[in-house]
């Protein structure tokens, strides 16, 4: 009936919220919830637990056992703390600065290759009409292949005497080149065959980006007369421009990491340390120079982190700027 007060309103009313027994039965009900809900998702929470500690264990706990170590002197299983001693002698190296400069020059010349030629591969793929499935495994068969196989095929590319390179030179009367065993090439052959080897999932990645644009934009800019570079500049680009800022970051930060390509083609150094990077110089303080002194090569291994990090602020801040225009 209208207007009557149920006993059991009126007591929740008199009762002080979380005093009493009515508090101690609101909390009791709210425990008993809490506990029935981590009862019905026990078994995810375990799953969750375990995942977190498989991470913590093998992601976080080797990143801050290499800052720890980058303070100590750590050489065939004795370790001594030395403050910033290791940071003093890399600082001291010359071949610490030789190593920062041909790191940032692959990372140059892999951005003009391996940047911007998956893109208009990509754009190339998106406008064929026939043949556009074969075509994506033919690009994206290199990343198939393991990476030791593609290094021995491009070392037999670039011999000088009976290379594919040199034969395909000498058949348009051009001079040949030295490729590898010279230092004025030597990255610049590296960075080829490592755009090669990678190039097939970036432009899968923009493939994918670009099929995601809407069909009457172009339809649009048909209607307007617009050339395939006009449509490329003005709806394209803005399209997928997050795609290629995300991407950018991840390649920047994927080849001043880069080791492989030049240890298997050039042995790491190159002619004259014309391939030496930043990584192959911590795997030098780790294994060869020095004779496995760990801390050294964590120290070295902490400044590339703090200067990684950093490129990572920088696109955080730029995208956030960009996206408040």
């Amino acid at each position: 009936m209208a207007g009557t007060i149920s006993p059991y309103k009126t007591n929740r009313r008199s009762a002080p919220a979380g005093s009493g027994s009515a508090g101690r039965g609101a909390g009791g009900r709210e425990r008993s919830g809490l506990g029935q809900k981590v009862r019905r998702n026990l078994s995810a929470h375990g799953f969750l637990f375990g995942a977190l500690v498989c991470f913590g264990f093998f992601t976080w706990y080797p990143m801050v056992r290499e800052v720890v170590m980058s303070f100590q002197k750590t050489k065939r299983g004795r370790t001594t703390w030395v403050g910033f001693d290791n940071l003093r002698r890399i600082f001291d190296d010359p071949d610490f600065w030789h190593a920062w400069r041909n790191t940032f020059l692959f990372t140059l010349l892999a951005l003009v290759l391996g940047f911007a030629l998956p893109f208009f591969v990509a754009v190339l793929l998106n406008e064929l009409r026939h043949a556009k499935a074969y075509l994506r495994i033919l690009v994206y068969l290199p990343v198939m292949m393991p990476p030791v196989a593609a290094v021995l095929l491009f070392k037999y590319f670039y011999n000088p005497d009976y290379g594919l390179f040199n034969d395909i030179l000498r058949t348009l009367h051009l001079p040949t080149s030295a490729w590898l065993n010279s230092p004025d090439t030597a990255m610049v052959s590296v960075v080829i065959a490592a755009t090669w080897m990678n190039m097939g999932g970036a432009t899968l990645i923009y493939l994918a980006a670009l099929q995601g644009i809407p069909g009457e934009l172009y339809e649009a800019a048909d209607l307007d007369g617009a050339g395939l570079l006009r449509k490329l500049w003005h709806v394209t680009i803005p399209q997928t421009r997050l795609i290629l800022s995300l991407l950018l970051l991840l390649q920047i930060v994927a080849t001043m990491q880069v080791f492989v390509e030049p240890f298997l083609l050039t042995g790491g150094n190159g002619p004259q340390n014309s391939t030496m990077t930043v990584v192959y110089l911590v795997y030098e303080y780790a294994f060869d120079l020095g004779g496995n002194n760990y801390g050294v090569a964590s120290a070295l291994g902490l400044v590339m982190l703090v200067v990684l990090a950093g490129f990572s602020a920088l696109y955080s801040r730029l995208s956030r700027n960009s996206d408040n225009d």
